[in-house]
């Protein structure tokens, strides 16, 4: 063979070669990806005084806008509407409630309009008096009934591929990952695990307490809407107390409401913390928004705060090669 065509054909190896060994292959050789890459070397190497042992590697995901898309309604959300929907034969007195029947009538200027007590009601009408097992049921069926109106893909396979891969750089080097979110508990422990191979016990969210009864059959446990906890805002550094029993090292958000979680990481006395914003900028590939979200995720002091202490902002746009791992999304 022609000398050439052998040093090409084995620099082409070469490089394929490295591609396939980069863990971070869906984002582009940015501040941000190199920004991750040093603070995982850091705190992973025993020798510098930045080292952080593995017992301690605890690191904290936001969810909505973070992990998958929020826009331009938060995957729960979308359940409920479509909950109401399919329900809706069964409860023909719904058409008659001003909440329910804007949902039924896409009216969700309305039910916004309705605030907090509205959400509560249509969170009561598709979230409660069931089992919990009914309930898991309820969302798997809709995963596998329901494509994205936009984007024409499975709600599970709609997770940012750079995320999921930033995830499993950071298993693989020795860090637990949590989801620390404001949504349902119950509603993303049927897809977490399939989707970023976090674990139910890692994940936290809000939450109404369950209640326990003896059946004919063994035992059941009950959803309510009894003591609801909103995990979100400043109630995320009080769920990570309850919930994981130690301060994180690191936190990665998009919005205002995970701010308090990020200020409480970045205060740990004991080690070298990391911080990183998701900016959703890609109106193509995603959506672009920050201080006029489509309906959750607003970023203003987030943004501010960010610069102040030094954590890192992704731009969506700039950063990312893809959003979508094309093997499952192909919008």
């Amino acid at each position: 063979m022609n000398n050439k065509l052998v040093i090409g054909a084995l620099l082409f190896g070469a490089i394929n070669t490295a591609q396939a060994a980069d863990p971070l292959s869906a984002w582009n050789d940015t501040a941000a990806k190199s920004a991750i890459e040093q603070w995982v070397q850091n705190a992973t190497q025993q020798d510098r005084t930045t080292f952080i042992p593995p017992e301690h590697r605890y690191v904290v995901f936001d969810n909505d806008g973070t992990l998958w898309p929020e826009a331009p309604l938060t995957f729960q959300l979308q359940f409920a509407v479509d909950e109401v929907k399919r329900l809706v034969p069964q409860h023909p007195e719904w058409k008659n409630d001003p909440v329910l029947s804007a949902v039924l009538n896409d009216d969700l200027k309305t039910v916004a309009a309705s605030g907090e007590k509205g959400l509560m009601q249509l969170l009561a009408v598709t979230h409660s008096d069931m089992t919990t097992e009914a309930f898991s049921k309820r969302v798997s069926q809709w995963v596998d009934n329901q494509r994205d109106k936009r984007f024409g893909c499975r709600y599970d396979s709609m997770g940012y591929q750079p995320m999921r891969q930033l995830l499993d750089y950071l298993r693989e080097n020795g860090f637990k990952t949590w989801i620390v979110s404001g949504g349902g508990i119950d509603f993303m422990r049927v897809l977490t695990n399939k989707m970023y191979g976090i674990p139910p016990e890692q994940v936290v969210g809000s939450f109404s307490l369950s209640e326990f009864s003896l059946t004919d059959n063994g035992t059941q446990l009950r959803k309510t809407m009894k003591g609801a906890f909103n995990d979100d805002a400043a109630a995320k550094p009080v769920a990570i107390h309850l919930f994981m029993g130690q301060r994180p090292v690191a936190a990665f958000g998009n919005s205002d409401g995970d701010l308090a979680m990020m200020q409480y990481t970045a205060a740990n006395p004991d080690y070298k913390t990391f911080g990183l914003i998701v900016h959703h900028t890609d109106a193509e590939r995603e959506y672009a928004y920050d201080s006029h979200p489509p309906a959750s995720g607003k970023l203003v002091d987030g943004l501010s705060v960010a610069k102040e202490k030094g954590w890192t902002v992704v731009d969506m746009k700039q950063d990312w090669k893809t959003v979508f791992d094309p093997e499952k999304c192909a919008p």
